[in-house]
């Protein structure tokens, strides 16, 4: 049996799968909101009606969203419903 080396991570799986320096940092991002998002959904015990309420869009996004179909949302429209949900979004550039 042939065993492959184990490579460390970056600590962006994007980047890790071969994406440029910049849309790994996006993809990242995005990933990051939309996680945060789905975590705000559970812990307030939403329905996906509820959730598509409180954020101002239709219920038909928040399935988009609870899916992960992360190529439905810009990370513009991410950071409006992290916002919504009562988040405060920061950006920090190390």
């Amino acid at each position: 049996m042939k065993t492959e080396a184990i490579v460390e991570s970056s600590g962006n799986v994007f980047a890790d799968l071969g994406f440029s320096p910049e849309e790994a940092t996006l993809l990242a991002m995005r990933a990051e909101l939309m996680a945060h998002l789905r975590e705000t959904i559970a812990r307030n015990g939403w329905t996906q009606a509820q959730a598509a309420q409180h954020l101002g869009v239709g219920q038909s996004r928040v399935s988009d969203l609870v899916r992960g179909k992360y190529d439905k949302f810009s990370l513009d429209m991410l950071v409006t419903l992290a916002t919504r949900a009562g988040g405060r979004v920061e950006l920090a550039v190390c």
